[in-house]
């Protein structure tokens, strides 16, 4: 198990993702408790990225329960359907949101929060949890994060 990131020092965001990814894999792979390894996938991107928040929600009956995360403070419980994490735990795909206060129902956990991505992870075809990322900067996410942050959560579904 790997106990240091190497990450190349790089603007280039597909070029972190690509140094990232196997570490994660390495990371998790002879790992068996999942709460381990959602606390090392949310450290591994929030220390590579410097996100203002990264972490998961798990599906528990009707809500996603806060689960473990890099970052300030967070809500607790998520309704479905409810924010962008309910939305995207509904819709069983990626959002990305380049202004949360442009999104219908946002639920704000911080005010810092500027841009948001959620990715749904999988198991069979139904979404047990989420993976939340919130950026102080307007726009930040696009179809480099998604590709690479739907890489990640399909690491969970082995």
């Amino acid at each position: 198990m790997a106990e240091e990131l190497f990450i190349k020092e790089t603007t280039n965001k597909a070029e972190k993702y690509k140094s990232l990814y196997p570490q994660i894999k390495s990371l998790i792979e002879d790992e068996k408790n999942v709460i381990a390894n959602l606390a090392n996938i949310a450290a591994a991107l929030k220390q590579t990225f410097h996100f203002l928040w990264c972490g998961f929600y798990l599906v528990e009956n009707d809500e996603l329960v806060l689960g473990p995360f890099q970052g300030p403070i967070a809500c607790t419980r998520i309704g479905f359907g409810k924010g962008v994490c309910g939305t995207a735990w509904k819709e069983k795909k990626t959002i990305i949101v380049p202004d949360v206060d442009k999104f219908p129902g946002h639920i704000a956990c911080s005010s810092l929060t500027g841009s948001e991505i959620v990715t749904p992870v999988f198991q069979n075809g139904e979404v047990k949890m989420v993976l939340d990322i919130d950026s102080v900067e307007l726009d930040q996410f696009d179809e480099i994060d998604q590709k690479y942050l739907e890489q990640i959560a399909n690491l969970l579904n082995q």
